[in-house]
């Protein structure tokens, strides 16, 4: 419900005011590519923490043109995004494959 408010209150003006470039949220991780020269990282940040006392958002930045979303890693060029698969360090393939054989 936090979330929801915090879409209709700021997110919303912020698209309408191309402060914000893009929005999307799952759940609760979110993202927000942002016109730097109409907001700051700073204020943004702020004002989402400020919302309610109970809530506390953290914040992954972007290095080295790239940022790690779900389970995306996603990748800044000049004219376009690049998108690969991300996995956490803690990740651990627990997948197996099961071969099954006919009897002869």
């Amino acid at each position: 419900m936090y979330l929801q408010y915090l879409e209709e209150t700021y997110v919303k003006q912020c698209l309408e005011n191309r402060e914000f470039t893009y929005y999307k949220r799952y759940v609760d991780d979110m993202l927000i590519i942002y016109e730097q020269n109409r907001i700051d990282e700073d204020i943004i940040y702020s004002i989402i923490n400020n919302t309610d006392e109970h809530l506390e958002f953290k914040v992954s930045r972007e290095e080295n043109k790239t940022i790690n979303y779900l389970d995306l890693s996603i990748n800044r060029n000049t004219n376009n995004l690049d998108l690969s698969v991300y996995r956490k360090p803690t990740y651990v393939d627990i997948t197996k494959t099961l071969f099954l054989q006919s009897p002869a």
